[in-house]
């Protein structure tokens, strides 16, 4: 199924898990270099990637994967509750029951195409949400969430560890994860590596191969002979462990789960994130993931107040109008801000940001002499 990688494929490993391990240091003056928010940007990540294996490389539009993410993020905090506070079991099992959900859901919506399988995963989606918001409160605990209390058996710790006052917290072999510390965020940049790499060695196999030719012209693939739909649902399951691994790692950072998680915002939020960064590319889902969450995060925690001090040196007549203006896209209305960015990128980079940096990297590799241009390979805007 996987290729050996070629030695660009390491180099870029390696400069991708460079990037990753020293975003404490890269995001310091930009002001996003606290360990809660490059945890998301991590996760998030993870969550984009496993997306784009569906999305970008089938074409197959799924509106419902959130679905997975809620479901790792539940079978973590159970782990949590019933074995014991260590994060590696959480994390199998929130890939373990993300997989298996994603067979289920998988076998049914992908008997439709197109926008059919669209519609389908976003109902099954919205199911999943409602069972969890108010018909399966006894395993989740409705719109309170579930979390963890004094009364969780946690057999396995029990068994080990003496029960201190207070509740536990997740760990890593007795380093602690939870908190928003960097320990956490580290945890996260090593699964995003881990699973950069096996998108790659996916993207470079004759799996993925397949799996291009199948969003080329599957109905020529199937004149051809070939069975598109076994290859459709290991994409679909790969593409859920990955949103269950997010929900997991959300979990182990934080071991509190509600059902917004699963949320059809949730769901649109990923595909915003894929074709802002740029479909069907490596590092592309990362980059749009770490976009808006910059924008959600930073953006939002500005104030009229904020604003003020940054147009400080400007003339009252002239300062005024701009805070006012300015303050439509900060605050609670951070999402304007992003859907500009959006707009623009769709507009202008219909292949998102990856295809921005190939144009900068073209006009950098310019024939000397004569003046000519390289002439560059059209990006085709995401389907």
């Amino acid at each position: 199924m996987f290729n050996n990688p070629a030695r660009n494929d390491w180099l870029l490993l390696a400069g991708f898990s460079a990037v990753v391990l020293c975003l404490p240091v890269l995001l310091e003056p930009i002001g996003a270099a606290y360990p809660a928010l490059m945890q998301k940007f991590c996760i998030f990540g993870i969550f984009a990637i496993g997306f784009n294996i569906l999305f970008g490389l089938t074409g197959y539009l799924s509106f419902g994967h959130a679905a997975f993410l809620g479901v790792g993020s539940y079978a973590a905090v159970w782990s949590f509750k019933l074995f014991t506070m260590n994060a590696i079991p959480a994390i199998v099992m929130a890939v373990v029951f993300a997989a298996l959900f994603a067979v289920v859901i998988g076998y049914v919506s992908l008997k439709r195409s197109g926008i059919y399988f669209s519609i389908l995963t976003l109902a099954f989606a919205q199911m999943c949400y409602n069972l969890v918001y108010s018909v399966l409160t006894p395993l989740t605990n409705g719109e309170t969430g579930l979390q963890l209390s004094l009364q969780d058996p946690r057999v396995i710790d029990a068994m080990f560890i003496e029960p201190a006052a207070g509740l536990p917290r997740v760990n890593l072999f007795a380093l602690n994860i939870s908190g928003g510390g960097y320990a956490g965020f580290y945890l996260c940049a090593v699964m995003l590596i881990i699973c950069f790499f096996i998108a790659m060695c996916i993207f470079r196999s004759p799996f993925g191969m397949m799996l291009r030719a199948i969003k080329s012209n599957q109905t020529r693939m199937r004149y051809t002979g070939f069975n598109t739909r076994p290859y459709l649902l290991t994409a679909f399951v790969i593409s859920g462990m990955y949103a269950g691994l997010a929900g997991g790692l959300m979990a182990v950072t934080d071991p509190l789960v509600g059902a917004e998680r699963m949320q059809w915002t949730a769901s649109g939020e990923v595909v915003l994130m894929t074709i802002l960064g740029g479909a069907g590319t490596l590092v592309g889902p990362v980059l749009g993931a770490a976009v808006i969450k910059y924008c959600e995060n930073i953006f939002s925690s500005f104030s009229p107040g904020t604003l003020h001090g940054a147009f400080g040196f400007l003339p009252d007549a002239i300062e005024d109008p701009i805070v006012s203006f300015l303050s439509l896209f900060v605050g609670d209305g951070w999402n304007l801000t992003l859907g500009v960015v959006f707009m623009l990128i769709v507009i202008f980079l219909p292949g998102g940001i990856m295809e921005g940096l190939r144009r900068i990297r073209m006009m950098f590799n310019r024939r000397p002499g004569n003046g000519r241009k390289i002439p560059a390979t059209q990006t085709q805007p995401a389907e």
